[in-house]
């Protein structure tokens, strides 16, 4: 049985990964609140990443980073602090993790990192300039990692359109909302946190083994596709 280390594993996606994962995995979950799920596989440390050390393990297979944010304003309206803050819990945290258990996962069986980008990355889309910016950091880590850590660990990230997590609450927060949204994307739809997991599943599994340094856009049309 695989351990597999998901820092925010709570809530949201992070959540959704834990859930999926449980049965089959053991699954150290690093976050900041308690998950609501109790299961003889799931072990929970309270942590911040970013201002607190993070437990010792022993042993290690997979690391899942899922932290995120969204904070959406005119560039005008944006301070130099809310790129700081951005760039911090998107990629220092993730860094921060990666190198704490590099020495755990080089050791592990058919280890492997998935990390989470955004559509935004690759669509210009206006208000997402500090999200955006700290995003493409994680996807250029993405890249640099696979390259520097081939053969032994493979390291990938899902980059989701909206998905309908506490996250997104304000994005989705009436009937119209939800309405142009679904219509902006050309599957007419978007994500909910399982479909996410499923894709996060997949890559942490041997039946990704030929995956690494890919940036998987979970975009319901909306990057891929101009219709």
């Amino acid at each position: 049985m695989k351990k597999i280390v998901i820092i925010g594993g709570s809530r949201g996606i992070g959540h959704a990964i834990t859930s999926q994962l449980l049965d089959t995995h053991n699954i150290i979950n690093i976050s900041r609140s308690v998950p609501e799920v109790n299961h003889p596989n799931l072990t929970h440390y309270t942590c911040d990443v970013l201002t607190d050390d993070l437990p010792d393990i022993e042993a290690l297979d997979a690391l899942v980073y899922c932290p995120g944010s969204i904070n959406l304003k005119p560039v005008s309206r944006l301070k130099l602090d809310d790129f700081r803050a951005d760039f911090e819990i998107n990629v220092i945290g993730a860094v921060k993790t990666i190198q704490n258990y590099l020495p755990q996962l080089k050791k592990g069986n058919n280890p492997s990192i998935l990390l989470f980008s955004t559509v935004a990355a690759k669509l210009g889309m206006p208000f997402h300039a500090s999200v955006a910016s700290s995003k493409s950091g994680v996807e250029g880590l993405v890249k640099s990692l696979g390259a520097e850590l081939a053969p032994t660990i493979r390291v990938n990230a899902i980059a989701p359109t909206v998905t309908n997590t506490e996250l997104a609450a304000k994005l989705l927060r009436n009937e119209k909302m939800i309405e142009n949204i679904t219509e902006r994307h050309p599957l007419k739809k978007f994500l909910n946190p399982k479909e996410v997991a499923s894709t996060a599943t997949f890559l942490l599994s041997e039946n990704a083994a030929a995956f690494s340094g890919q940036i998987f856009e979970m975009d319901c049309g909306i990057v891929s596709f101009k219709l």
